[in-house]
C-alpha cells in the first residue's frame, strides 16, 4: 500500500469548494476560547463540508496566527460569521428553519449513537466553552441535547474532538439516508 500524494488527492480550489453545496448543518462556538480549537474547528467544517461556522461571543476569529496554526488555509475555505449573542444567534437560526442541537451534558439528553438527524432539514450544532459548556440558556432553547458516550474516567472531550465526533456522526447518517 502506499501513501497517496498531495497530487492524487486532487483538492478543489478554494474558490471550487466554496461553490459546492455543503451539508445542511452549521456550527456555532459558543464563547471558546482556545485559538487553536477554533482552528481546528474550522478544519473539520472544510474536511466535512459545514455550511458555516458561527463565532459567538469571546470566540476569536480570524485573522490570527493561533487560529491560523490549526485551520491550515480552511478560515478562506469556510463560511464564518462573528456573532455577538449566542442566545439571539441560535433564535435566528430557528426562525430560519435550523433544529438546534446543543453538544452538552445534560438531564434528558439524546445519546449520540441514538440520534437520528432528519433528511431533508438544517441542522445547527452549539458547541461550548471549554470550562463552562453551553450556556444553560441556549440549551433550554434548543430541540435536541445530544451528548457524546463516554466510558473513561474524565467525561469530557476537548471542543475540537467533540466536534469532530458530531460532525462526522451526522454526515455519515445523513449519507446513508441519501443511499
Amino acid at each position: 500500500m502506499r501513501k497517496l500524494s498531495m497530487e492524487d488527492l486532487n483538492r478543489d480550489s478554494v474558490e471550487d469548494f466554496k461553490n459546492k453545496k455543503k451539508i445542511p448543518l452549521v456550527l456555532v462556538l459558543d464563547n471558546v476560547r482556545s485559538l487553536n480549537n477554533v482552528g481546528s474547528v474550522f478544519r473539520t467544517a472544510d474536511a466535512f463540508m459545514v455550511e458555516k461556522v458561527y463565532l459567538c461571543g469571546i470566540t476569536g476569529t480570524p485573522p490570527h496566527r493561533d487560529i491560523e496554526k490549526t485551520a491550515l488555509g480552511a478560515t478562506e475555505s469556510v463560511a464564518w460569521e462573528h456573532v455577538p449573542d449566542t442566545l439571539e444567534l441560535v433564535k435566528q437560526l430557528q426562525a430560519n428553519g435550523y433544529i438546534i442541537c446543543a453538544v452538552e451534558q445534560a438531564e434528558n439528553s439524546t445519546l449520540l449513537n441514538s440520534f437520528q438527524p432528519e433528511a431533508g432539514k438544517k441542522y445547527a450544532f452549539v458547541l461550548g466553552n471549554e470550562v463552562m459548556g453551553v450556556e444553560q440558556e441556549v440549551v433550554t432553547l434548543a430541540e435536541v441535547v445530544l451528548e457524546i458516550p463516554q466510558f473513561g474516567t474524565k467525561h469530557s472531550l476537548n471542543i475540537s474532538v467533540a466536534t469532530g465526533v458530531v460532525v462526522w456522526d451526522f454526515l455519515s447518517k445523513t449519507m446513508a439516508q441519501q443511499v
